[in-house]
């Protein structure tokens, strides 16, 4: 379980006009107050979260199982639904042979009643990258950054959470920084990337071109893909939380890789949670695995987020803090 350590002491909802002036945003943000220092700190809130019961759904809910369990654990579990089987030492794991390992996967469906197709994973606990409690402290500049920038602050919010949370590190890919930007994407979006200068690892110039590929890229894509199929998305649509999950299906995976998806798979009808959970179970060219299973961390982080910020509040007499 992730403990706060009592890094939060109040929690102000509805706050109109904040230390940095008004904007446009304003009425999406959570403040603050940070027991010791006494800093007013941001979040953003997620009321589509709980309204739409995306809370409930076994996919985030297993994902935030996995951010919180150790690496020497695994959850044995279906990969279709991400419903939870059993639990096993990675180490007791690694000693069994690839046979033994569909013998045991065999017997889970025989345990189980489940159909002899059913694809069961090993899922490896992840707390030692998900370390939210180093990444908190820099959401709210990240958020503020975005204000300034005229980008939903948002999608700062959910991209420090899963991205490298508390670590400067390279991902598989070779993107790197707070946001996760590859090179070129980097450099497209203003940010100087060569031998000498990586501005990607600088908080606040990742976070400018985050924006920039967000605000000027990934959200106008998002709309684009979506005229195809009839499905109109403006004004405070942008801040469905189903749009916003689309977004960031485009910012990872690319606009060509989701716009592939959704022509040749999805096909989708209109926008909402089922559009979403079709693309969790949908693959096509380079939009795979990970693809799939980025807007369930996200959602799964931003659960995570809610705890962090709720369990000091509710401990707190006076306190009136709502998702």
């Amino acid at each position: 379980m992730i403990k706060t350590k009592g890094i939060i002491s109040i929690i102000f909802l509805g706050i109109g006009i904040l230390n940095w002036g008004q904007s446009k945003f304003d009425k999406h943000l959570l403040e603050v107050t940070l027991e010791g220092t006494g800093e007013q700190v941001h979040f953003v809130k997620t009321p589509d979260l709980f309204d739409e019961r995306w809370d409930t759904l076994p996919q985030p809910n297993f994902w935030r199982h996995v951010m919180e369990m150790p690496p020497d654990s695994g959850i044995m579990n279906i990969w279709e639904t991400r419903e939870i089987l059993e639990y096993v030492w990675i180490k007791d794991w690694n000693k069994l042979s690839e046979d033994d390992k569909d013998d045991y996967r065999q017997s889970l469906r025989n345990k189980f009643n489940l159909d002899s197709n059913t694809r069961i994973v090993m899922t490896t606990g992840k707390s030692d990258f998900f370390q939210f409690e180093k990444v908190f402290p820099s959401i709210s500049r990240g958020v503020e950054l975005f204000i300034e920038y005229d980008t939903d602050p948002w999608y700062a919010q959910a991209i420090l959470m899963i991205e490298s949370p508390g670590k400067l590190a390279y991902s598989n890919v070779g993107a790197l920084g707070p946001f996760q930007l590859m090179k070129t994407v980097a450099r497209n979006h203003g940010l100087t990337v060569n031998k000498y200068v990586d501005e990607r690892k600088d908080f606040d110039r990742s976070a400018y071109g985050s924006s920039h590929l967000i605000r000027t890229s990934c959200i106008p894509e998002a709309k684009r893909i979506l005229n195809k199929f009839g499905i109109t998305v403006r004004g405070d649509d942008e801040y469905k939380l189903w749009f916003r999950l689309l977004v960031l299906h485009i910012y990872h995976a690319g606009a060509g890789n989701v716009d592939g998806l959704l022509v040749n798979v999805v096909k989708p009808k209109q926008g909402g949670q089922g559009f979403i959970k079709t693309i969790w179970h949908s693959q096509y060219g380079n939009f795979g695995n990970s693809s799939q299973n980025y807007s369930q961390l996200a959602l799964a982080s931003l659960l995570v987020l809610d705890d962090l910020i709720h369990v000091k509040c509710s401990a707190m007499e006076d306190c009136h803090y709502e998702n």
